[in-house]
Parts: structure tokens; C-alpha cells; sequence
């Protein structure tokens, strides 16, 4: 039971578990369009990687072990993230310097994902409690949309059948208001109609028994497109939701399960790869993948996870392995990185605040992480 007992395990396993599982995986069509064919990959040769100097600050949560993820910022600056090693979902209020932590109805030590609509209302996906969730601060109250279970053949005895959660990962709004997910073990993403609560699923594939694509990351470009990671075979697949067209990008050369993702604002769609400290640029218009080695001046390869495209256009990422935040210029497309003052934080999500500063996520120091470059 692979994939299970992936799902069944906490944050850093989970990962570690990604890349023995997936890492020597191969692309196979998809049943909705198949892979289409890119350009030759371009691997870039930036200029040197210097380091930069900025002023950070950190905050210590109130307990040990907190397991934290990838957090979101609201319009008031309030940062807000899961902790899966305390079954909370979280916030710090940069204004008082205060943190609250919270276990969401039927928690499972699950919460990845998570989003701050424009009213400031909280979506996050419970991955193994296998729903998605909403919470209104204003009122404390929490609304849960469930996701079906599902009913797969045993791996390890073909006679039995097993029961798996959908496993919601990743979370993004559209302009609309509509949230959309990944899901893991239904080899679908989904749709939330936050108005009316009614969900959609568009599967990946149409075969039941077809192999595992792990759908991971998720984001949306400025033309409504929906665009998604596929950590099992290391694509990039496109979601028409006008349509329900579905397409996949395959990176030459790249076997390194794919991360996060995230859209600029000309609707360049940029990723990280999770063991070989790639991140990769992928033009829609041209078809074609540039591939960018993040800065490694410790020499320790991989360890790439977070990323987000900052106001100005720069491209930010958490080089976990090298505990340092990189910045990707958008003019120059050269590297800056920024060593965070903690040794071992294992920095693992990031975001533009609404002070324009990088705020992170340090998951072996269990400390919520500001830097003003």
C-alpha cells in the first residue's frame, strides 16, 4: 500500500517518500489530450549566485514540534498556516506579536494547503481527514466540505480492496472565487464553488487501474487556466476550465518529483524540483522549459520547496537543504540568496506579506520567519 502509507505519514517523510517512490518515474500519456511535446530545455548559464544581506526576523511558536507548512497572508498582514505535527491550523499577527493555533473540527494532523480569500476568510485542504475547510475569523465559525473516499484494489492482495482519502493537498483561488485542489490518491483536481459549496472533479485519467500521478501543486495564471505538478511523473499539466480540456507539459531531461508551482503575472509558470534544486521556467506561449540550478554554496543538492512570485516580478524560493531563501531577478535572471540565522530552520513555505517583506515557514525550528531584503 505505497501510496497510503505515503499519505499516512507526516510532512519530511512524506517528502523523503516522493522521491524514493517517484523519482525514476516516466511520463505516460494522459487519457484527456496526452503530453505534448516542449522545446529542448534550456538550462541556463546565470551568472554566479551572490549572497545578499537583509534583515530578518524570527518568531518562536509556543510549542516544540509543530510540523508548520506553507502559510498564506491576509489583507490585514496576518500570516496563517497549518502545524500537521499539532493538528492546529495557526496565525501570527505581525501587529501584536501574538500566535493562534486552533484544532479544526474532525482534524487528523492533515492541513497542507491553505489560501486567505479576499474577505479574509481562511480555505485550507485537511488532507487526511480528507475535506476542505473554511474558517471565518470574524466569527471563529468553520465550514467543512467533504470529499468522497476512494475504493482502490489492494497492491499488496489483489483479492481485497482498499479505502483511501482523496488526500487534498495544494489550494488556490481563482478571480471568481472558486477554489480549486489537488488531489493525491484520486489522481484528479478538484473545484469548490465557494458561493453555492457544490464540488467537481476532473480526473487525470479514465483508467481505474492507472498508475499513481500524485497531483501536487496548484496554481492558476491570469487568463483562468489551471495549472498543476505531477510529483509521480515530473509534469506540468494545464486545466482549461472553460473546457475541462486537460494538457500535459513534460520537462526534457527533468526525473526530479515536481513541487510547488505558481503563475507571474504574464502568466509564465514557474516550478521547483524537490532533489535536484531545479527550478524550472515553463513559457505556455512557446512550449518551452528553462531550467535554472538554484544557489548552493554548502553544496548540499536538492531540498527545493517553496516558491512565490513577488510584486515586483522576482521569483522566490526556500532552498531547504542549504537553510537559505533565493531570489531570482527578473531582469537579469540572476540569483541572490539570503542565509537565515538559525541553523537547520528547514525553511519549507513562503509568501509576500502585505508589507512587501518575505515571510517563511521554518519547519525544523518551529519559528514563522520575516525577511525585508
Amino acid at each position: 500500500m505505497k501510496r497510503h502509507s505515503c499519505l499516512t505519514l507526516l510532512f519530511l517523510p512524506l517528502l523523503v517518500c516522493l522521491v524514493a517512490a517517484c523519482g525514476n518515474a516516466t511520463t505516460s500519456p494522459s487519457s484527456t489530450g496526452g503530453p505534448l511535446a516542449p522545446s529542448p530545455a534550456q538550462n541556463q548559464p546565470a551568472p554566479p549566485a551572490h549572497m545578499a544581506i537583509g534583515r530578518f526576523q524570527e518568531f518562536a511558536l509556543p510549542q516544540n514540534n509543530s510540523g508548520l507548512m506553507r502559510p498564506a497572508a491576509d489583507s490585514q498582514g496576518r500570516l496563517w498556516f497549518g502545524e500537521m505535527n499539532r493538528n492546529y491550523l495557526g496565525s501570527f499577527d505581525p501587529h501584536t506579536g501574538k500566535f493562534w493555533q486552533q484544532t479544526p473540527p474532525h482534524g487528523k494532523w492533515g492541513i497542507m494547503g491553505i489560501a486567505a480569500a479576499p474577505d479574509d476568510t481562511i480555505w485550507f485542504a485537511e488532507q487526511y481527514a480528507d475535506y476542505i475547510g473554511r474558517y471565518n475569523p470574524q466569527n471563529g465559525q468553520y465550514t467543512i466540505y467533504q470529499l468522497p473516499t476512494i475504493h482502490a484494489p489492494d497492491p499488496s492482495d489483489a483479492s481485497k480492496t482498499q479505502s483511501l482519502p482523496s488526500a487534498p493537498n495544494d489550494v488556490v483561488l481563482d478571480r471568481r472565487g472558486n477554489l480549486w485542489f489537488t488531489e493525491l490518491n484520486a489522481n484528479a483536481i478538484g473545484s469548490l464553488n465557494t458561493s453555492t459549496g457544490s464540488i467537481h472533479q476532473y480526473p487525470l485519467t479514465s483508467a481505474k487501474n492507472a498508475r499513481a500521478l500524485d497531483p501536487y501543486g496548484i496554481a492558476v495564471d491570469p487568463q483562468g487556466n489551471i495549472w498543476f505538478t505531477e510529483a509521480s511523473t515530473s509534469r506540468l499539466g494545464r486545466l482549461n476550465p472553460a473546457t475541462g480540456q486537460i494538457s500535459s507539459f513534460t520537462p526534457p531531461g527533468v526525473t526530479s518529483p515536481l513541487m510547488e508551482i505558481t503563475s507571474d503575472a504574464r502568466g509564465q509558470i514557474w516550478a521547483t524540483t524537490f532533489d535536484t534544486g531545479q527550478l524550472l521556467h515553463f513559457d505556455p506561449g512557446h512550449a518551452s522549459f528553462t531550467i535554472y540550478n538554484a544557489p548552493t554554496p554548502l553544496g548540499n543538492a536538492g531540498g527545493l520547496y517553496g516558491l512565490t512570485v513577488a510584486s515586483n516580478g522576482d521569483i522566490w524560493i526556500a532552498v531547504s537543504a542549504e537553510n537559505i531563501l533565493a531570489r531570482l531577478d527578473s531582469r537579469t535572471r540572476s540569483f541572490s540568496y539570503y542565509s537565515i540565522p538559525t541553523k537547520g530552520s528547514l525553511p519549507i513555505g513562503l509568501v509576500e506579506g502585505k508589507d512587501q517583506a518575505i515571510w517563511f515557514t521554518e519547519s525544523g525550528s518551529n519559528k514563522i520567519g520575516r525577511l525585508q531584503p
